[in-house]
């Protein structure tokens, strides 16, 4: 056993038991705690499949942004769980039914390499090697030239969906004076000062 199945068992072992204890400690703080060290060792199985720019995203976006968030959002607020997992039990046929349509698609998946090999040849640009090409710049090469308008338009859709958020959660309360910056710009002398004449002997 090399280095690599070493690394492989470690990273699957720590993924494996963490994931088990996220969904099964009471309280959520060590249940996020324990999501990212999930993320973390998920990051690990994909460096050794050479797909370093997949790692680098799952420890970018989500251990440090939807995980810390997640954090960030229990911590802060003072949230019931004994309420939420008192109804937990009426959404149990739900939850078995999509575990077990995933479950089915990932069967369908392992299965289908597995009975069909050749199914790794129909791919229309296939991968090229390590040794000739990085994963990332190959990822680039293929997003920025074949779907670069499908990539735009993704990043219209996030932009939409931020203006969208703000317009939404924003709201302008009465009899607060806000500053406006074109008209503090746009003001002269005129408006800008004024010029009292006081008559000697007299105050203001």
């Amino acid at each position: 056993m090399g280095l690599q199945a070493i690394f492989f068992y470690l990273f699957a072992f720590v993924a494996v038991a963490s994931a088990f204890m996220v969904i099964s400690s009471r309280n959520p703080v060590h249940s996020v705690l324990f999501l990212i060290l999930t993320f973390v060792n998920a990051a690990g199985l994909f460096l050794l499949t050479g797909a370093e720019f997949l790692a680098m995203i799952l420890l970018v976006v989500y251990v440090g942004a939807v995980a810390v968030l997640f954090l960030f959002v229990v911590m802060m607020l003072d949230i019931d769980f004994n309420q939420f997992r008192a109804g937990a039990l009426k959404h149990a046929p739900i939850a078995a039914l999509i575990g077990a349509v995933v479950a089915a698609e990932l069967v369908f998946v392992i299965g289908g390499s597995t009975l069909s090999p050749q199914a790794k040849q129909a791919i229309t640009m296939p991968i090229p090697a390590l040794t000739e090409r990085q994963n990332t710049a190959a990822l680039g090469d293929v997003l920025y030239t074949n779907y670069v308008y499908f990539f735009q338009i993704a990043g219209l859709v996030l932009l939409v969906a931020m203006i969208g958020a703000i317009v939404l959660t924003l709201r302008h309360r009465q009899n607060i004076k806000r500053q406006v910056i074109a008209n503090q710009v746009a003001r002269g002398p005129a408006t800008a000062i004024e010029v009292v004449k006081v008559k000697p002997g007299q105050g203001l």
